[in-house]
């Protein structure tokens, strides 16, 4: 490893672990992970117990190769991108992912004061990241991670996460073609719902892996 490599890594590292310092300030299970090997061992230990498993839907998760071991495991998959679900069995798949024992899930922003900051279409994930789920787990690589106040997130999801989301849902939105976010009107339009999860509920089991790994979008 050169040293040029190096202290970006190391720079990366400090900018993980204060993430997960104010995280766990804010009341979530906060973990370090220097890998997305160790993401994926973190998550599937914290399924030992689940029976039904919910997928928000996640870029991050996918990467993590977490999904087919679970089903080996016989775990009840509730993942509404499964090729072939009809639009009312995708629905239906979200409803119940709301009530599931793990939701796994990731987040388009974090900032370094331990917000989770998202925007959705159909507001199915941020529902099950704000209720319902016995557990929930999000990942989050370090370029999700945001030196700033709410609206740097919100500006990195608009003017990154969001195009290159609409890109690989073959929507209809200026975004898709362009790269870049219009603020459109577009019946296809992904940015609806927004929220910011700024402490942990009182009710759920909530944690949050840290990545020193690019992941997702």
């Amino acid at each position: 490893m050169s040293l040029t490599h190096e202290l970006i890594q190391w720079s990366h590292e400090q900018k993980c672990e204060k993430a997960v310092e104010a995280l766990g300030q804010n009341g979530f299970t906060a973990v370090y992970c220097r890998s997305s090997q160790e993401a994926h061992d973190y998550i599937i230990k914290e399924a030992a117990n689940a029976q039904s498993i919910g997928f928000g839907g996640s870029r991050t998760v996918v990467d993590l190769e977490v999904q087919a071991k679970l089903r080996e495991q016989g775990k009840e998959i509730l993942d509404h991108g499964t090729p072939g679900l009809s639009g009312e069995e995708k629905m239906a798949t979200m409803r119940r992912q709301l009530t599931c024992d793990l939701f796994l899930a990731g987040t388009n922003a974090v900032t370094l004061n331990g917000w989770l900051v998202n925007i959705d279409g159909n507001g199915n994930r941020v529902a099950a990241l704000t209720f319902g789920p016995k557990k929930v787990i999000v990942v989050a690589g370090r370029n999700k991670l945001v030196d700033g106040n709410l609206q740097a997130a919100i500006d990195r999801i608009k003017n990154y996460a969001s195009p290159a989301n609409a890109r690989r849902l073959n929507l209809n939105t200026p975004c898709a073609k362009t790269g870049f976010c219009s603020n459109c009107n577009s019946p296809d339009r992904i940015c609806r719902i927004t929220t910011v999860i700024d402490r942990k509920s009182k009710t759920m089991d909530f944690r949050v892996l840290i990545v020193n790994e690019d992941l997702g979008l």
